[in-house]
């Protein structure tokens, strides 16, 4: 069932309402949010009665249409997903989390960064496919395959998260139909791929709701899994089996909705992300009003997006919160829009039968202090400000009800905690004393007086030493002069598919300029060089081999398609692939040369007019490799086919049979190389693959992992001397 026919039983029964409750009704809003609208706090306590009271009504019909079944959430396997209450999506390219120079993976390390900074996570999810896939054929098992130690070692990794008490999911890339074919059904493979390493859930990118083969391929495999899905889950029904989810895209208003999955189902899981939020108030308030987790999602496709310190600390305390309380969030008895004393503040009650706990958000810019709650007095029960770790004294008035006075800072947090006398003595193994102190502790600073600045992660390009051509005026063998250029207009272009959003971290960040961006243009003046005429190629790189004998240390992938040492017969002139960006300077300071920058590539390829092709202008497909869009990836094309495609210099073949390793950028999280050049090879049936970059002022930008994971069979590399220093 779709998402529009949903929206129609909610609008037939919501014509049952009063004038003033229907004002106020929870709507499903849109394609991209899975939100109910929340009751305003003008309706009264009739009117909020009579909301809660269709909620309700509409949970119960919903479940009886559907012949709704929550088995899938008792069995033991999975009981762990009500309590992921800060989950992160990770790039496997964090060099947290690997680091390249030692050649291991750091768990430790990562997961002691999140701890210091906001309290630590319960489950990550670990991204080590797009943006990179689709480079040449390789299929996302392929690429896991090529992560460091290959199976064996994510298996290693996988337990170092687990020993750390952290779940582990994998997406599904339910897109990849362009790649190399797989004989297994992707259900079938990725199971049997999760139960290999003992990964713990899979997340389905771009997957409104993980269908059900992938269930009956667990359950056939006895492995069970969480399947978490990205987009909104059009049928109701498929949260029998999708027991996690992401709140992805909501729609904020003053007045917080409520999760129609949470509401559905309490037991299951929402993971709220907003992913190129900088302010996070709205996500963290939302995600606390409806008692969720929060995805704190900071490596965005190699864009470093920080949580700031100042909503780090309220996640630092929200999740110690959840973390003491781990029950109530997943309770069948919650209470979205409880009555509160004060306009903009907005309340729920979660209870497990064994203590209650009442979220507070501030959805106003103003404190708000003095009397927040009215609840009715019970003997023997005993009240704490979690936010601030403090008891709190109940005022008594006439009416057989209490007043719960605090004070809760503009758009800021508040939690009470309801427990019966003498509680927190019995439970001898987690006092609560020790949690109110650190709770206090937090609370020394309010969170208006913590910083929220945000600001982009710096970069540094890696020096590439300048090697002089042994004499002076003399072209060395194979190589092209290019002439010293004077106010050369370097324009430079990145074809990644996403991060406009965050303009100032996205991209590259050349040496003369004060941050990333994807685009950029600079006049600069360019020294005289020599570049090979062609691309490297196979026999230029055996003799190498036979020279050196060299053999990488990560040799997963090193020169794939060549056979005990030997490159195909015919393959002479084809340019050498499946080497690596290491491997490439290897062989560049073997012959006494270097790797070009990416300004002294695209000088070469275009002159000084700022042609867009190395011949001109105007697109022309004769002057270049014809596109292979098969899966199965024929080899690239010869170097010297087609001289008609020369650049104004009479360098050949620079673009579309090859990618060209040129430029490597590091931040404090990422490395990425700029390709240049584009390729023959192009993915079909998704939008998501690795984009083509043939124009000559654009580049790709390529995370780096691993030698094996970085090698492809599309991309190779020329070389360059200088002329002078």
């Amino acid at each position: 069932m779709g998402q529009r026919k949903i929206k129609s039983i909610f609008l037939g029964l919501f014509c049952l309402w009063s004038t003033a409750a229907l004002a106020q009704e929870p709507k499903w809003q849109g394609n991209w949010n899975e939100l109910l609208a929340g009751v305003s706090d003008t309706v009264g306590a009739k009117g909020r009665d009579t909301w809660l009271q269709s909620m309700r009504a509409w949970r119960t019909a919903e479940r009886k249409r559907l012949q709704y079944s929550d088995s899938n959430y008792l069995r033991k396997e999975l009981r762990w997903t009500r309590k992921v209450f800060v989950y992160a999506q990770m790039m496997a390219y964090d060099r947290y989390f690997y680091d390249p120079v030692a050649g291991r993976y750091t768990v430790d390390k990562f997961l002691n960064d999140l701890q210091r900074r906001y309290g630590g996570v319960d489950a990550v999810l670990i991204w080590g496919t797009y943006p990179n896939i689709g480079i040449d054929n390789r299929n996302q098992f392929d690429l896991m395959a090529a992560m460091p130690g290959g199976i064996a070692g994510l298996k290693k990794m996988v337990a170092d998260f687990r020993r750390r008490g952290v779940r582990v999911f994998f997406p599904i890339m339910i897109w990849d139909h362009g790649t190399r074919r797989i004989s297994l059904s992707m259900p079938e493979a990725l199971v049997k791929e999760m139960k290999d390493i003992g990964a713990d859930g899979m997340f389905g990118d771009t997957m409104s709701g993980v269908d059900e083969e992938f269930k009956l391929a667990y359950e056939s495999q006895h492995y069970p899994l969480a399947l978490q899905p990205e987009l909104t889950i059009g049928d109701l029904k498929m949260l029998e089996w999708n027991p996690t989810s992401w709140g992805y895209y909501w729609q904020y208003a003053r007045v917080p909705g409520v999760s129609t999955y949470k509401w559905m189902e309490p037991k299951h899981q929402v993971c709220l992300t907003n992913r190129w939020a900088v302010d996070k108030t709205d996500d963290l308030q939302y995600a606390f009003f409806n008692g969720i987790a929060y995805n704190a999602w900071e490596n965005i496709w190699g864009i470093w997006n920080q949580v700031p310190e100042r909503y780090a600390l309220a996640l630092r305390r929200i999740s110690a919160i959840y973390r003491r309380f781990p029950d109530v969030w997943s309770a069948e008895d919650w209470e979205p829009h409880i009555s509160t004393v004060q306009a903009g503040i907005f309340a729920s009650r979660f209870s497990d039968g064994d203590h209650t706990v009442y979220t507070l958000v501030n959805r106003d810019s103003v404190d708000r202090e003095g009397r927040q709650l009215r609840l009715p007095y019970k003997p023997g029960v005993e009240y704490y400000d979690l936010w601030n770790g403090t008891k709190l004294e109940p005022e008594k008035d006439s009416t057989a009800s209490i007043y719960l006075r605090l004070s809760i800072e503009k758009r800021g947090f508040g939690a009470i905690a309801a427990v019966r006398s003498g509680q927190t003595a019995k439970d001898m193994s987690r006092p609560l004393e020790p949690f109110l102190a650190a709770m206090r502790k937090m609370a020394v600073k309010r969170l208006q007086e913590v910083s929220d600045e945000w600001k982009p992660l710096p970069q540094r390009i890696v020096d590439i030493p300048l090697i002089k051509a042994a004499k002076q005026g003399e072209v060395p063998s194979g190589m092209v002069r290019i002439p010293a250029a004077r106010g050369y207009v370097f324009e430079s272009k990145g074809v990644m598919i996403e991060g406009n959003e965050l303009p100032d971290g996205l991209g590259v960040q050349h040496p003369w300029e004060t941050h990333p961006a994807r685009s950029q243009q600079h006049t600069m003046d360019i020294s005289a060089f020599y570049m090979d005429k062609y691309p490297v190629t196979n026999q230029q790189f055996k003799t190498f081999m036979d020279a050196t004998h060299y053999r990488p240390r990560d040799g997963h992938n090193f020169l794939k398609d060549w056979h005990n040492g030997v490159y195909p017969a015919g393959w002479d002139k084809k340019p050498v692939t499946w080497v690596s960006l290491e491997d490439a300077r290897v062989y560049a300071r073997w012959a006494g040369k270097r790797l070009p920058h990416e300004w002294e590539w695209q000088y070469a390829a275009q002159g000084m007019d700022r042609r867009l092709y190395p011949w001109g202008n105007a697109k022309d497909s004769s002057r270049m490799q014809a596109p292979d869009t098969a899966r199965a990836m024929r080899a690239p094309g010869y170097v010297d086919e087609f001289p008609a495609g020369a650049s104004p210099f009479g360098i050949i073949d620079m673009v579309g049979n090859v990618w060209q390793w040129t430029d490597e950028y590091v931040d404090e999280h990422t490395r990425a190389a700029i390709l240049k050049g584009g390729s023959y090879f192009r993915a079909q049936s998704s939008f998501w693959y690795f984009p083509q970059a043939y124009e000559v002022n654009a580049y790709g930008k390529y995370l780096l992992l691993s030698p094996g994971m970085d090698r492809a069979g599309s991309v190779g590399f020329r070389c360059v001397k200088d002329e002078e220093f």
